[in-house]
C-alpha cells in the first residue's frame, strides 16, 4: 500500500485554531434557516471550521493538519454573498487535487445558506494542472 501512495510521508502541520465543541457546533443552514428576519453575517473563521476536518483522500490525516487548507486562504465576503477557497496539495502533482477541491465545495454547499456563491481553486503554482481541476 505504501508504494501506490504519491506522497507516501507528508508533512503534517499542526494548528494555533481553537476546534469548536461538538455541542456548539450546529449546521450554519440550519441556523439561518430558523432566524427568519435575522442574517447571521458568516466569516472565514467559520467558513474554515466547516472544511477544517475533511480527511485527505490518500492518507489518514485532515486537509488542515496537511496544510492543504489554511484560515488565510478563506475569503469571505459576506455583504457580496461570495466565498474562495484556495488550496494547496501537498506535492505538485497530486492526482487527488479535483478530488480535494470537490471535497471542499461540496462540504461548504451542504453546510452554508444558500445565498453564497462558492468557489474552490488551487493556490496558483502549486499544481502542475491547477486550471484543469477548478
Amino acid at each position: 500500500l505504501i508504494d501506490s501512495l504519491e506522497n507516501p510521508n507528508p508533512q503534517i502541520f499542526h494548528s494555533n485554531i481553537r476546534d469548536r465543541k461538538k455541542d456548539d457546533y450546529i449546521s450554519l443552514a440550519k441556523i439561518e434557516e430558523s432566524s427568519l428576519n435575522k442574517r447571521e453575517i458568516i466569516d472565514s473563521l467559520e467558513v474554515f471550521d466547516v472544511i477544517r476536518h475533511i480527511n485527505d483522500p490518500e492518507h489518514p490525516l485532515t486537509l488542515e493538519q496537511l496544510n492543504v487548507i489554511t484560515v488565510d486562504q478563506v475569503e469571505v465576503n459576506d455583504s457580496l454573498n461570495d466565498i474562495k477557497v484556495k488550496f494547496t496539495p501537498t506535492i505538485p502533482h497530486c492526482s487527488m487535487a479535483t478530488l480535494i477541491g470537490l471535497s471542499i465545495k461540496v462540504k461548504l454547499l451542504r453546510s452554508l445558506p444558500r445565498r453564497f456563491k462558492v468557489r474552490v481553486v488551487i493556490n496558483p503554482g502549486t499544481h502542475v494542472s491547477e486550471i484543469s481541476a477548478e
